[in-house]
């Protein structure tokens, strides 16, 4: 796993676009129009920001999981937004079902008419 492959999985999902609103080396990636849309994955050179839970209850499971691997994310971590570390101990494949749970759990929070079409498949 890097970067450039989970920037290319997380663009392959219905309405997602990167955004760069920090100007940092690499993209968020958001879903919804415009203005409206909303962050579900920060992507890094080495980790990637996600919505891990609900709670910061839920999202702690992955630091009892993967302590050497996993932070909580600054500023929204108490949110439940964890950042994962590839190339450790999280295996890709938990990586990509942790972005997919991200973007269904963001996309579920957005007002009906600005959720894209074909989210839920």
């Amino acid at each position: 796993m890097d970067v450039k492959s989970l920037e290319t999985y997380c663009l392959a999902k219905p309405g997602a676009w990167p955004d760069n609103p920090w100007e940092h080396e690499h993209p968020v990636i958001k879903v919804g129009p415009g203005e409206r849309g909303k962050i579900f994955a920060f992507l890094g050179a080495a980790a990637v920001g996600l919505k891990c839970g609900a709670s910061r209850e839920v999202a702690d499971e992955w630091l009892l999981r993967y302590p050497d691997d996993v932070r909580v994310t600054g500023y929204i971590g108490r949110s439940g937004w964890n950042d994962l570390a590839w190339g450790g101990a999280i295996p890709d494949e938990e990586i990509l079902e942790a972005v997919d749970e991200s973007y269904a759990t963001i996309v579920s929070k957005l007002p009906k008419k600005l959720r894209p079409q074909g989210w839920e498949a």
